[in-house]
């Protein structure tokens, strides 16, 4: 038996590996007896191979400790992110095993919600949660730890110039508050509302379209192109936000009375284009807005509360917002040149990449919004079977079943004439 189960999976893997891309989808089916032996050390690695190149491998009549070593074998031989789905105390073992564990509760107890991470009433609403809610969750984090990047480093390297302009004298540009509250209140609150309330596209287009799934799958929003453009977008945003102020602040006067800037009027100044910069980078990011992300993004008036507190508390920064930097026009200025000018490379990006290079979820962005008259249901479908690993195909089975079905409407039971059970 075993000299058969190798020359099986040998065959089968030449099958799959010598098919085309056209070819439909391969699957095959082990038994508990047949896992046994594939799992073997001989044979193990050759049935990994093969399990992993076809597109479905259903393992039925196994235990549970055979579906928790297949999940554990799966995620280290492929390193890709493992999901267990269980309803009892048989798939404990497979969920906890699993980087993402999701418990169905039923009539086999709860054992296997009490292991797991997600915990679901029914089966029917894993279409839910894996479309809609993973695909929420990938874009939101994805999004958010990019903007924790880029708003670290346009925030840190400003200081850092500083020291090279002034020959590391040691002289801090921003007031100690300042520092502290940056990433406490200033830009902690709209990251907050960018990793809860974001979407890209409503749930009704999500569940319309699964193939925007995919993005997940293929790290598409969090790839190294996408990190190191980000890191690129701070050092851009930073050097603007610091050549700006320091050749157009020193040179001229900054008040009627002929006074120039100084370091207090300098550090506020360059504090105010940072947070409004990394605010309305934000802003640009998010694709679902409401009150709270609004309340968040443009309620940063640290300056004005801190300027009015005693001097005890705001020291060199008392009344800097309202007497001092407030009433002057170069103030305003530089604040609204150096935002446009940060922003926009990035703005030159969504533009060239939205008319050139779209993504899936930025053409349903303008089916749904724009109401392209260029673009419907049926092209945005091609789009999306020409995207997918397989063509969307009809299983066998669907197939038997339609047929049963249509012969039975097609041919109705004749009714038996009750004088011959007579």
């Amino acid at each position: 038996m075993e000299e058969e189960m190798l020359r099986q999976i040998e065959l089968s893997y030449r099958v799959i590996k010598e098919s085309n891309e056209n070819a439909p989808p391969f699957a095959i089916v082990v038994d508990g007896k047949a896992l046994e032996i594939c799992l073997r050390c001989d044979v193990k690695n050759q049935f990994l191979q093969l399990a992993v190149k076809c597109d479905a491998v259903i393992c039925c009549r196994v235990s549970p400790k055979q579906k928790a070593l297949i999940t554990q074998l799966i995620k280290e031989y492929t390193g890709k992110t493992t999901l267990a789905i269980g309803d009892g105390a048989n798939d404990v073992g497979m969920i906890q095993e699993a980087d993402i564990g999701v418990g169905i509760s039923g009539m086999e107890g709860m054992q296997a919600v009490m292991a797991s991470d997600f915990f679901l009433p029914q089966f029917r609403f894993l279409e839910r949660l894996l479309i809609v809610h993973g695909h929420w969750c990938y874009k939101r984090i994805s999004k958010m730890i990019l903007y924790f990047v880029y708003k670290n480093i346009v925030f840190c390297l400003t200081l850092f110039y500083y020291q090279l302009y002034s020959s590391f004298s040691g002289e801090v540009t921003y007031d100690d508050w300042y520092m502290v509250l940056f990433n406490v209140i200033l830009t902690s609150l709209p990251v907050i509302s960018l990793g809860v309330l974001e979407q890209d596209v409503s749930s009704e287009v999500s569940l319309q379209f699964p193939a925007l799934y995919q993005q997940g799958q293929r790290n598409i929003n969090f790839s190294w192109g996408r990190v190191v453009g980000w890191i690129l977008n701070g050092i851009l945003a930073s050097l603007t936000i610091f050549l700006a102020n320091i050749y157009i602040l020193f040179p001229a006067a900054f008040r009627e009375d002929g006074y120039v800037a100084d370091i207090t009027h300098l550090g506020g100044i360059t504090y105010t284009c940072i947070i409004w910069t990394v605010n309305c980078q934000i802003a640009v990011i998010i694709n679902h807005f409401t009150w709270i992300q609004h309340l968040f993004i443009w309620g940063s008036i640290f300056l004005i509360v801190y300027g009015a507190l005693p001097p005890t508390y705001a020291a060199g920064g008392f009344q800097l917002f309202l007497e001092a930097i407030g009433p002057a026009p170069m103030y305003w200025i530089v604040t609204i040149i150096v935002l446009v000018v940060s922003l926009l490379p990035f703005l030159v990006h969504i533009v060239i990449q939205r008319l050139l290079y779209p993504m899936d979820d930025h053409v349903l962005q303008e089916m749904i919004y724009c109401c392209k008259e260029d673009i419907d249901d049926k092209q945005m479908w091609q789009r999306e079977q020409c995207k997918s690993r397989k063509t969307t195909q009809i299983g066998f089975s669907a197939r038997v079943d339609a047929r049963i079905r249509h012969y039975k409407r097609t041919h109705p039971p004749k009714e038996k004439n009750k004088y011959m059970d007579r």
